[in-house]
């Protein structure tokens, strides 16, 4: 065998597996196809990413949490979401009452710088940078990738982190349930005239969703879901007439906006596999799970399925089992489909209720919220799931 684990994608799931493998004694191979220069310094790509209590837990066990800059983790204390012209959000905190924040605002671009940085120290996981995987074969003693410059490696588990559009993942045969939401998400990063320092704003405001989330000072990403051709419109602005426009759609409650970034746009599309593993193989991140991001969930259920298949892994390699059997990676897939099904139906139920424009939905939306915000106990549950505060369990040696 060339390698023992072989990832496709070192993207922020394969990255942080990579890193949860690295002193498992197993050799680890990371193929991807963007350079080494660009995956240890990604561009800023406009996403904010909301850790959980575990999901910091986790990368701190990863080595990789002291490696985000002091001004890279803005800490988030609260959460409101609001409804139409209502002034009256419905508001989310920790529970029960604590000094610890419900989580942290990360980029998307510092996880990546982090992980990779860690990932050098460890000098045990091969980088095959530059290269894409064009074929893999599963048989029973192992499998073989073929790369797009013609080597062949041969591994006794493969797993896909090639983003939630898996071409190896259609390429083997694993059913997928896709949605398209039919909006875009535009992202960029704005000063605030009168900021919300460690509160996170969730707007669904008649024919638009809005979020606000706080990073250092008076800096906040904002987040736009429209139709594409609207955001293609937004995109095309001046920065000023832009900067009028986001102050016009928040009705003007934050004050002046001023643009501190390029603007981002992505379609936003909800990917569920039918399978997390089979024969030699496992998925793992938007290969197996594509969330929306209305729940803000999506990054912190790829990396709990990194440090769940991450242990499988190191209690099979301990116990001198075959690490790609499929009785070892069914632990794995059962575990995480458990997880992430409960949410990411729930997380389609409210993208549906929450952009319907019908009169009955805005009836019943309001009603929900008021029900939320004089029920103790569904805000507490609120707070408890955002924070996620179940104790993080990697075993890798």
């Amino acid at each position: 065998m060339d390698t023992d684990v072989l990832i496709v994608g070192a993207g922020p799931a394969g990255l942080c597996l990579g890193n949860a493998l690295a002193g498992s004694g197993l050799r680890v191979t990371l193929v991807d196809p963007q350079d080494e220069a660009d995956l240890g310094d990604p561009p800023d790509d406009g996403r904010e990413i909301a850790l959980t209590r575990r999901s910091r837990a986790i990368l701190d066990h990863l080595g990789m949490w002291s490696r985000l800059p002091d001004a890279a983790a803005a800490p988030l204390h609260e959460a409101r979401v609001f409804e139409g012209a209502s002034t009256r959000p419905l508001r989310i905190a920790p529970y029960p009452r604590s000094s610890e924040p419900l989580g942290w605002m990360v980029a998307n671009h510092a996880i990546r710088r982090a992980a990779m940085a860690a990932l050098a120290e460890h000098g045990t996981v091969q980088l095959r940078a530059g290269r894409r995987v064009v074929d893999i074969s599963i048989m029973d003693h192992g499998a073989a990738v073929r790369l797009d410059d013609g080597a062949e490696l041969n591994c006794r588990l493969v797993v896909l982190a090639d983003s939630r559009h898996s071409a190896m993942r259609r390429r083997l045969g694993i059913r997928s349930s896709q949605r398209d939401f039919g909006r875009s998400m535009l992202v960029a990063r704005m000063r605030i005239q009168h900021p919300q320092p460690g509160c996170a704003w969730e707007w669904f405001d008649h024919g638009q969703t809005l979020a606000l989330l706080p990073l250092q000072g008076d800096l906040a990403s904002v987040v736009l879901t429209l139709p594409q051709h609207v955001v293609d419109q937004l995109q095309s602005l001046p920065d000023d007439a832009f900067e009028a426009q986001m102050q016009a759609r928040f009705h003007d409650r934050l004050g002046s906006m001023k643009l501190m970034s390029a603007r981002h746009a992505y379609p936003l599309v909800g990917v569920y596999a039918h399978r997390f593993s089979a024969r030699r193989l496992a998925l793992v991140g938007d290969a197996a799970v594509g969330m929306h991001p209305v729940t803000a969930h999506g990054f912190n259920l790829g990396l709990a399925g990194v440090a769940d298949l991450a242990t499988q892994v190191a209690v099979a390699t301990r116990e001198g089992s075959d690490i790609g059997a499929a009785k070892t990676l069914s632990l794995y897939a059962r575990a995480h489909h458990l997880r992430c099904l409960p949410l990411y139906l729930c997380t389609q139920a409210i993208v549906d209720l929450y952009t319907a424009e019908a009169g009955p939905a805005h009836v019943l939306r309001r009603g929900i919220l008021d029900a939320a915000a004089t029920l103790p106990g569904i805000r507490q549950a609120l707070g408890t799931l955002l924070a996620d505060r179940r104790r993080a369990r990697i075993t890798v040696n």
